[in-house]
């Protein structure tokens, strides 16, 4: 929607694009499978308040591939009904991530939470509510769509708030074989069940001198108690390290697959 954070992303890198909004992660995800669009840009982390799990699952279950990041540091503020002051406002709504980021300014202020689809959806329903009791959490831009008030600026907990948007397509794209700059690439699998799996599966990274920027494990639907893994590597996955370390991992892993590829120079 018009004015949400995934909106000012999906901007930013595809400037001249045809922008098309979907009332959630999945809807967008599936808009790509299905070709009714080439790209789509979903939030997977926050600095702050860390994974956007249903995002993770998406790249875990889906076909898609993703081929590039776009961080966009994100400022929260309250905005209200024109004239509409702080001492007004006894209920916010938002995202529920935009709610996590701002839940000491929340608390606070003694309000109540409400969460909605996206940012620029809640800022919709207050103007459609009409009610100067309730406020929402979005950024600067909605209240100049959507004709509010900015009543607080800035009022995330973390003053360091970006968000890592992710781009995907149906198509996975390959650095060249040479290419070594900026280069970084992203993993998911499971491990065997069996003792020293997960480490021997590190142990291998390590030894083909890839750089984990992270590493996350998030539960299978359906499976109590077993997880995927989700890694984020600096290196070139096309290189003759990382082809033989991908044959090494084998092994040792149920489900292995690249599920994208990066530049951060780009």
């Amino acid at each position: 929607v018009e004015g949400a954070f995934a909106h000012i992303a999906s901007k930013r890198v595809f400037e001249k694009a045809k922008l098309i909004g979907y009332p959630d992660f999945a809807s967008a995800y599936n808009s790509v499978v299905s070709g009714e669009c080439d790209r789509a840009c979903l939030p997977i982390e926050n600095s702050n308040v860390g994974d956007v799990g249903s995002v993770m699952d998406l790249v875990f279950q889906g076909s898609l591939y993703i081929n590039a990041i776009y961080e966009l540091e994100i400022d929260q503020c309250l905005l209200g009904l024109k004239g509409t002051n702080l001492s007004d406002i006894k209920k916010v709504m938002s995202h529920p991530q935009a709610l996590s980021q701002c839940k000491e300014f929340i608390a606070s202020n003694g309000l109540e939470s409400i969460e909605f689809g996206n940012t620029a959806l809640a800022a919709k329903e207050v103007v459609s509510l009409n009610d100067p009791t309730i406020g929402v959490i979005a950024s600067r831009e909605t209240a100049s769509l959507y004709g509010l008030d900015i009543i607080r600026e800035k009022i995330n907990t973390s003053r360091d708030n970006t968000t890592r948007f992710a781009v995907f397509s149906n198509t996975l794209t390959y650095p060249k074989k040479e290419s070594k700059i900026g280069e970084n690439f992203i993993l998911v699998f499971t491990v065997k069940n069996e003792a020293g799996s997960l480490a021997k599966t590190l142990n291998i990274i390590g030894a083909h001198s890839f750089n984990m920027r992270n590493l996350r494990s998030r539960p299978l639907k359906g499976l109590m108690w077993s997880y995927y893994f989700f890694v984020e590597l600096e290196g070139n996955i096309n290189s003759k390290d990382g082809q033989d370390m991908m044959t090494e991992l084998k092994p040792f892993c149920d489900l292995l697959k690249i599920v994208g590829t990066y530049n951060s120079n780009k």
